[in-house]
């Protein structure tokens, strides 16, 4: 495996859930991790999601036993027997001890899922406990499988180090107070030349009760983690080369892109490529830490470099992502023009429902107001805004509000597309060309982005005909 030259004092690795999939995936982690710990850093911390799966069957068995089901104890079956295959499989004199620690926190867990039945519910709290046991079985076998190498690596429970609110299921995490406990529990322990294993996606609030970050909790973090130790890099390791111009499955001529910016990156993960979760990038944009994103299973690839300000490359265009399952709502009428708070009390009904406005677009007659929610949201937004436009609705100043579900938002990503003319133009001339018709159009207050609506039909024809642009330059 070649490895950068240049050592780094410290260096915090993440392995996402395939990166985890079976023993050998585990053992190529494992393996990873030592040879960045003999040549590249003179100190790492290692992240780990729990195996590809897991959480889903945690969910599911939590689930089961709220709902009467004993479907639960299969599910726990499955559980115990995945991870004791990999223990087995992976570990030598390690490995009885690596099966009795999951034992024992499947144990547990089946006597919380009995509970759970017991009272026939299981809020956010109770998910988040049961959630959080998926990382805690994977630091064990990850760092159990370190010591087989003769890394000196132990497993951490990251509710000990981040902080949290108590909005269980998506907590946001403290950093000031993560940082502190992060100095007190991680920096002893690479102190004494050990390596932390510790688990992605969990935290806990000032009072101890465990919380999880939500989906992209394990690359959320990693960048905390990252942060806290004043890292010199973060490396990302999951199943691709790296960030893609577009998705492979769609694009076959789609490559790895060498560098990119954080804003890029931020907009390419807001927008449906799924290598890194933004928020991971929020993290760490104070302390500037570069992201390298690799692929574990060709640990030789370079894969993509992530940085505060990339320099110049060719092409205004770096790549171009869809969101699919989308609905665009619009909120129309001749009364609207001029008349102030109709985009206020908009956006503060399709708020209160809990549902992400994805884009907006506005005539500049301000006779309508255009957005993007995802399709499982559409129809109680709309509810909303009919009952908080009723009045309104009434007299006719709003003449109607409507959904349309068939629906995929297609962004441009590129930094350099603010200083390039042009740009917008070639888009729209590519997608015409093909017979695309662009329902609605919005640009990023970053200008490192512009986003089209296209019917879902012509989603993959646009991602398409606008990579084209890319392979151009």
């Amino acid at each position: 495996m070649t490895l950068d030259e240049t050592r780094l004092k410290t260096l915090t690795m993440k392995f996402g859930g395939t990166s985890l999939g079976t023993a050998e995936a585990i053992m190529q982690s494992a393996e990873i991790a030592k040879a960045a710990r003999d040549h590249t850093a003179d100190r790492i911390a290692v992240v780990a999601s729990a195996i590809h799966g897991v959480t889903d069957g945690l969910h599911e068995a939590t689930s089961a036993a709220a709902g009467g089901d004993e479907r639960y104890l299969q599910v726990i079956a499955e559980l115990r027997d995945v991870h004791r295959r990999c223990a087995e499989a992976l570990l030598e004199q390690e490995s009885r001890n690596a099966v009795a620690e999951i034992d024992q926190l499947l144990e547990g867990f089946s006597g919380f899922c009995e509970s759970v039945r017991t009272l026939g519910e299981a809020g956010p709290r109770a998910l988040d406990h049961a959630m959080s046991l998926g990382e805690k079985m994977s630091v064990i076998l990850l760092a159990a499988s370190m010591r087989q190498l003769g890394v000196a690596a132990i497993a951490v429970d990251a509710s000990e180090v981040i902080v949290t609110d108590d909005r269980f299921q998506d907590a946001a995490p403290d950093l000031e107070a993560t940082r502190q406990k992060a100095t007190a529990t991680l920096i002893p322990v690479l102190e004494r030349g050990e390596t932390p294993v510790i688990t992605g996606f969990i935290g806990a609030t000032r009072e101890g009760v465990t919380t999880t970050l939500g989906r992209g909790g394990s690359d959320f973090s990693a960048g905390l983690i990252a942060a806290c130790l004043d890292s010199d890099e973060l490396w990302i390791w999951t199943d691709v080369d790296g960030v893609m111009t577009a998705d492979p499955k769609v694009v076959d001529s789609a490559r790895t892109i060498a560098t990119l910016g954080y804003e890029e990156v931020r907009e390419l993960s807001y927008f449906g490529a799924k290598v890194l979760h933004p928020k991971t990038i929020q993290s760490v944009f104070e302390t500037e830490i570069p992201i390298r994103v690799k692929n574990t299973f060709d640990p030789s690839h370079p894969g993509t470099l992530i940085v505060p300000n990339p320099e110049e490359s060719n092409g205004a265009i770096k790549a171009v992502t869809a969101v699919r399952n989308v609905s665009l709502i619009t909120v129309e009428g001749k009364g609207m023009m001029g008349v102030p708070g109709i985009a206020a009390r908009t956006f503060e009904a399709v708020a209160s429902t809990g549902a992400s406005v994805l884009l907006i677009s506005q005539a500049s007659s301000e006779q309508s107001i255009t957005f993007a929610v995802p399709r499982t949201n559409a129809s109680t937004a709309v509810e909303a805004l009919e009952s908080e436009f009723e009045r309104v609705l009434s007299r006719g100043n709003i003449d109607r509000i409507w959904a349309q579900d068939d629906i995929t938002i297609v962004t441009v990503v590129g930094s350099r597309m603010r200083e390039t003319a042009g740009v917008a133009g070639r888009v729209f001339t590519a997608t015409g060309l093909r017979g695309i018709n662009v329902v609605a159009i919005a640009q990023g207050s970053s200008e490192c982005s512009i986003s089209l609506v296209v019917r879902d039909r012509d989603g993959d024809d646009a991602v398409r005909a606008i990579h084209e642009l890319v392979i151009e330059g």
